[in-house]
């Protein structure tokens, strides 16, 4: 027999881990990252034109 009482409700589903795309969105992380490139690439420029 099918239970109908009107009891606890049901559990909410254990919330997703988030991944790596939502931590790339944050955007410190984003400058974090865009100054970390333009001094490679500053640095690698450089290397190739003043050496």
């Amino acid at each position: 027999m099918v239970d109908t009482s009107r009891g606890e409700a049901p559990a909410r589903p254990a919330e997703e881990p988030r991944g790596c795309l939502f931590a790339l969105s944050q955007p410190p992380l984003m400058i974090f990252l865009t100054v970390i490139g333009v001094l490679l690439l500053m640095a690698a420029l450089h290397d190739l034109f003043m050496l």
